[in-house]
């Protein structure tokens, strides 16, 4: 499903245009290092490391992250390393890296610990202070709905998005859509990920393209 997902590369042109990644490309004498947390499978470390001079993913689940490096070590790229490790107290040096990427992950401290979401989310914060260089950017992306043309915020991420706000990270929406081959592999593709409602949606709108709303959180260190 992440193969079909963002067909027009809005993700990599979002993060190019937050954070002046372009001029952080692989270059000679380059030391920018991007942490990658709550990587998962790798769709956001896989989309980076061709053009950044090195990623660390990190992720609390050792079999996410063995398909990760799986991915990785199908490609030419050296500059990649994969750690299990919590979001709040990762295994690097003070000040190290550049830029702080993770995908559909932080809001789980939210989620998860509903007694003391603030408190975990402030453990966080403080921790991305530590690892980070003056002027980094942490950039956090957030699902907004999928099947939907406009954004629509999850009820149970309200405190997460409130907090986001209050802490002085920017925050904009930007299109991640899936395209399919056909209609019948986007039907069952869609049934299988997120169930027969949207399943039934995407035969009713005849989609080949399943809309889908992201959005996009940075901060300035």
């Amino acid at each position: 499903m992440i193969a079909r997902e963002d067909y027009q590369g809005n993700i990599l042109k979002a993060l190019k245009e937050i954070t002046d990644l372009q001029n952080r490309l692989v270059s000679t004498g380059s030391t920018h290092r991007v942490l990658d947390l709550g990587a998962g499978t790798g769709r956001l470390t896989c989309l980076l490391a061709p053009i950044v001079h090195s990623i660390h993913a990190f992720d609390i689940s050792a079999e996410m992250l063995r398909v990760c490096k799986e991915k990785l070590s199908k490609t030419d790229l050296t500059n990649w390393k994969v750690d299990v490790a919590d979001h709040r107290q990762l295994p690097i040096d003070d000040h190290s890296a550049n830029l702080v990427v993770s995908g559909w992950s932080v809001s789980y401290l939210a989620v998860w610990n509903k007694d003391t979401w603030q408190e975990e989310l402030e453990k966080w914060l403080r921790e991305m202070k530590r690892v980070l260089t003056a002027n980094s950017y942490i950039v956090l992306f957030e699902s907004l709905g999928t099947g939907n043309e406009s954004p629509v915020k999850l009820e149970h991420l309200t405190d997460f998005y409130v907090w986001l706000d209050e802490v002085g990270f920017q925050n904009k929406i930007i299109r991640t859509d899936y395209k399919f081959e056909s209609l019948q592999e986007a039907e069952e593709l869609s049934r299988f990920f997120f169930g027969d409602e949207l399943g039934d949606k995407v035969m009713k709108n005849n989609w080949v393209i399943l809309p889908e709303c992201t959005g996009v959180w940075w901060l300035k260190m």
